[in-house]
């Protein structure tokens, strides 16, 4: 696996955005072209991409971050390693979610309803490994502890993986094209309906 960071682009945005590290330091911490990352700095690359906080996901330090803009000849030292973030190839396989981050579980579905709230109970449930029950609770605001939840990212808390977001995000994407499309042909056969009895009426008439 890469010894770059997890998601090197939205890393780079982040960067671009925050600090006054040189292109060159950027490419070489994300393990990506210098042109992309000028690219990125310019607004034609990463269109869309949320930026991603690495001293937030503990993979840079503010220290390492001063350092290496004092000192273009520096390059940033990756602190933590997203090795145990896995993509499961095997679909109905449960996932497991260790103790320690099963409390974030309701702040990441508060964060997913506020942000994304086209994801269906279901795909929020899935990608934190909570109960669509919970979702449901949260998502009516009516889940008990409702008042002490904070919205917090689950990518970040590491209940989930970037590219299971994006997936679920485009499922969504997909499943609203889908009913919209749905939606408009009901609406032609009613339409059409209509049309018909109206033509049916007159000539009765």
């Amino acid at each position: 696996m890469s010894n770059g960071p997890f998601m090197p682009k939205a890393t780079a945005v982040w960067l671009v955005e925050n600090t006054t590290l040189s292109f060159k330091q950027i490419a070489n911490f994300c393990k990506l072209h210098e042109l992309e990352v000028k690219g990125i700095a310019d607004g034609d690359v990463a269109k869309g991409i949320k930026a991603y906080n690495p001293i937030l996901a503990g993979q840079l330090t503010r220290e390492e971050i001063d350092l290496c803009s004092k000192d273009n000849s520096r390059f940033l030292k990756l602190i933590k390693n997203n090795e145990d973030v896995v993509v499961s190839k095997e679909r109905k396989k449960v996932k497991y979610t260790p103790i320690s981050k099963r409390k974030d579980r309701p702040d990441s579905v508060l964060w997913l309803i506020k942000n994304f709230s086209k994801l269906s109970d279901g795909q929020i449930a899935k990608l934190v490994g909570s109960t669509k029950g919970t979702v449901s609770l949260v998502r009516n605001r009516t889940f008990w502890n409702l008042s002490n939840l904070t919205p917090r990212d689950p990518v970040i808390l590491g209940l989930c993986s970037q590219l299971q977001f994006e997936k679920a995000l485009e499922k969504a994407d997909r499943r609203i094209k889908r009913e919209k499309k749905l939606k408009e042909k009901e609406e032609k056969k009613e339409e059409k309906k209509e049309e018909n009895k109206v033509e049916a009426s007159n000539e009765g008439q």
